[in-house]
């Protein structure tokens, strides 16, 4: 669903951010930000030409030498400034959320809630970046190591979760000493210009923060930058690699984490009611548009079909509809026109590979309003061969999987070329011992249906799922974010030193 230039010209213009300014890109180029919920158009994005996309990062290179040379407890003092602010604004960011991504409003504040505890985190760097010492590490030689930032940092980041996923970089980044550039997706820029907003009340010097806008072209000109020395990216698995390929090509230390085909085994002896209710938040959860979602149900032995039943209810329950009209819905509408029309594509694709159709949500398809909205789906007796369980869908579409035992899953998730999460549903300790110790996944969850780790634990995807040898979030962003300088140090004496003796050979205090 595309708009006309006319129309994107009488819309407000979603600013940049350079050199602590708020611009008016001068782009001709302008893409449409929509209200999912409804269809209309809220905003115009203009798509940040290279020149453009230079002066920021010219600025974040200007700003780096003070920032870097800012003691440490006064970056994290900003930072804590940041998060009461967000925290006093929670309510106006997740509305954001709501109104350009589509999300149900109580996700949305859940999001932010998760964003908010980087913030925390990176409140804490002061202590996660000291570094080691060691006296004597041969006669009379002492060595310590300290973390310097990395430099100018650039983080691109996915439509899904328009202020948590923004929140996983810069705070850290920033935090560590390093500046930083930020491209949000053009779908959603407005949580981003509102994050811009509330760091610059918090006290950050200008500069150290910048956002740029656009498409491909402003995200090669971040890549190709020789100014730029990291690279954080979150989206599909080809833009990912792509992404990878070119930052580490031109030098720079790249995180790119991509999609996922996130598998959710069903034990005989799982509690049948709570592994529904985890599968179906897991599924069907902001719409199915998150690399957390588990897309595909494995059910063992006899209880694929019970599973399949109970799914089915309560999924078929679930209400549909716009998120931004105060309405209580239970799942919101998919990011736009094309993105509904690909999801409900899949659903065709699945019965003619020979899959089951058991919920077609695309009952929930017809105008209401002009919204993309489309309903839970769920497609039985999938084959590892089919294309609904080899791509990533980024929908509410679960794929159902039967298998006859715990090996033939574990085996089918070595087939997976992703490798992002899956989780376990068993009473049995030695059934979830093999599962945690065997799937090919890189994040766990054991009767959890999302196991997306909290801001002091990484983000750790295997495979096709990251890019990388730096995860995102906890330790290891602290570890991508700065860059350690080893010290050997031997001091010989002096004449002047000689006239008397030190107190470790007198003993006299």
């Amino acid at each position: 669903m595309m708009s006309t230039q006319p129309e994107l010209q009488s819309r407000d213009r979603v600013k940049m951010l350079v050199g602590g300014r708020w611009e008016t890109s001068r782009s001709a180029r302008l893409g449409p930000v929509y209200n999912p919920s409804n269809g209309g158009v809220i905003a115009a994005v203009p798509f940040c030409t290279t020149d453009e996309v230079d002066r920021a990062v010219q600025a974040a290179a200007a700003a780096l030498p003070a920032w870097a040379e800012t003691p440490v407890v006064e970056r994290a003092r900003v930072m804590f400034r940041f998060r009461d602010k967000i925290a006093a604004n929670t309510e106006e960011l997740a509305s954001l959320v709501t109104r350009e991504h589509g999300k149900t409003l109580a996700e949305a504040r859940a999001s932010v809630q998760r964003g908010i505890e980087v913030v925390e985190f990176a409140c804490g760097v002061p202590s996660l970046i000291m570094g080691q010492s060691l006296a004597n590490l041969a006669r009379q030689v002492d060595c310590q190591t300290i973390r310097h930032p990395v430099g100018v940092c650039a983080g691109i980041t996915p439509f899904n979760f328009p202020v948590m996923v923004p929140l996983w970089m810069f705070p850290i980044a920033i935090t560590c000493g390093n500046t930083f550039v930020l491209k949000p997706s053009e779908k959603v820029p407005l949580s981003a210009v509102r994050l811009g907003e509330l760091l610059m009340e918090s006290g950050l010097p200008e500069g150290v923060f910048n956002i740029v806008h656009g498409d491909r072209q402003a995200v090669d000109a971040l890549l190709a930058h020789p100014l730029v020395r990291a690279v954080s990216f979150v989206g599909s698995t080809p833009v990912a690699r792509q992404i990878y390929e070119t930052g580490t090509r031109n030098g720079k230390r790249v995180q790119a984490a991509g999609g996922a085909k996130n598998h959710l085994i069903v034990m005989p002896d799982a509690d049948l009611d709570q592994a529904v209710g985890a599968l179906q938040l897991s599924a069907f959860g902001c719409a199915g548009e998150r690399c957390m979602a588990g897309s595909v149900a494995m059910p063992v032995g006899g209880v694929a079909d019970a599973l399949v039943e109970r799914l089915h209810q309560r999924a078929s329950q679930l209400k549909v509809g716009p998120t931004d009209g105060g309405a209580e819905v239970d799942m919101g509408p998919v990011i736009t026109r094309e993105h509904l029309e690909r999801v409900a594509g899949y659903i065709d694709i699945g019965r003619r590979e020979g899959a089951e159709v058991v919920l077609d949500g695309r009952s929930a398809m017809p105008d209401r309003g002009g919204g993309f909205l489309i309903g839970p789906s769920v497609l039985d007796r999938v084959e590892p061969a089919m294309r609904v369980w080899r791509e990533e869908i980024f929908g509410p579409v679960l794929s159902v999987v039967r298998v006859d035992d715990l090996e033939q899953a574990l085996a089918i998730g070595r087939d997976c070329p992703y490798g992002n999460g899956a989780s376990i549903f068993t009473r049995s300790g030695w059934a979830a011992r093999q599962f945690q110790q065997y799937f090919n996944a890189g994040m766990i969850g054991i009767n959890i249906g999302v196991p997306a780790p909290m801001a002091w634990f990484p983000f750790t995807g295997w495979n096709g799922s990251f890019f990388g040898d730096l995860h995102i979030q906890g330790t290891e962003a602290i570890h991508f974010y700065t860059q350690q300088k080893m010290t050997m140090t031997r001091w010989f004496e002096s004449p002047r030193d000689s006239h008397h003796d030190p107190v470790w050979k007198t003993g006299k205090g």
